[in-house]
C-alpha cells in the first residue's frame, strides 16, 4: 500500500501502534485501519462492529471482527488484555461515552482516540453565517443521518481528561491537507490522541 494513499488519520494511527502489538479495534467499520496495523505493523488485531455489512466487508479482508455493541460494555475481556484499544471516529456516536471510554481504557494499556472537532473554523462559518448544521469532511453527514451523539471539540476532550485524569501520552491534529500546529482547535477538523489511566 503506497503511503500518500493511506487516510491522514489512520497514517498517524500506524506510527503510533508499535509492531507486534495486540490490538483491539472498537467501531471498526469495514477494517481498512485494522487491515493497515496487521499488514504494515505485524499486530494481533481484533475488531468489534455493530454494522452486519460492515462485518462481511471485515471477513473477506481476513479480519478477526466481532459483531457486538461496545455501548454495552466489554466485560468479555480483562484487564489490560491489549497493548492498544482503538476509538477512531467512534467515540462521539456512542450512547454512553464515559463507560465506553472507561472499558477502553481499562482493556487496554493504552487507547488512542480519535475524533472529529465540531468547533473547526468551516463548521462554526456554517453555523453562524448559513444558520445549518456543518457538514465537513470530518463531520460528512446531513444533520438528519448523522451518527454523531455527542458534539465534541478538541478543547472538550482535553478538558474532559484532565478533569478525568486521564494522562495524554501525544496528541495530533489534523486537517485536509495535513498537520495543524497553530490554533488546532480553530484549524484541524480531527484530533487523535494517544491516552492512559
Amino acid at each position: 500500500m503506497q503511503y500518500e494513499t493511506i487516510r491522514p488519520d489512520h497514517r498517524v494511527i500506524l506510527e503510533m501502534v508499535e509492531s507486534r502489538s495486540s490490538v483491539l479495534d472498537l467501531g471498526c467499520g469495514t477494517g481498512e485501519l485494522l487491515y493497515l496495523l496487521i499488514k504494515e505493523k505485524n499486530v494481533r488485531g481484533q475488531g468489534i462492529e455493530i454494522d452486519e455489512k460492515a462485518i462481511y466487508e471485515c471477513v473477506a479482508k481476513g479480519l478477526n471482527v466481532f459483531h457486538g455493541d461496545i455501548d454495552t460494555g466489554l466485560a468479555e475481556y480483562k484487564d489490560k488484555s491489549f497493548d492498544y484499544v482503538i476509538l477512531n471516529q467512534t467515540l462521539q456516536q456512542v450512547e454512553h461515552l464515559e463507560a465506553v471510554l472507561a472499558d477502553a481504557l481499562r482493556v487496554g494499556k493504552r487507547v488512542i482516540v480519535g475524533i472529529p472537532n465540531f468547533a473547526y473554523y468551516k463548521a462554526r462559518f456554517q453555523l453562524f453565517f448559513r444558520g445549518r448544521v456543518p457538514v465537513t469532511s470530518s463531520l460528512p453527514f446531513n444533520w438528519y443521518e448523522t451518527p454523531n451523539l455527542h458534539f465534541l471539540s478538541l478543547y472538550d476532550f482535553l478538558d474532559y481528561c484532565k478533569q478525568k485524569r486521564i494522562k495524554i501520552g501525544r496528541s495530533f491534529y489534523l486537517a485536509f491537507r495535513g498537520p495543524v500546529w497553530l490554533l488546532p482547535n480553530l484549524l484541524a477538523d480531527t484530533g487523535i490522541f494517544l491516552i492512559s489511566k
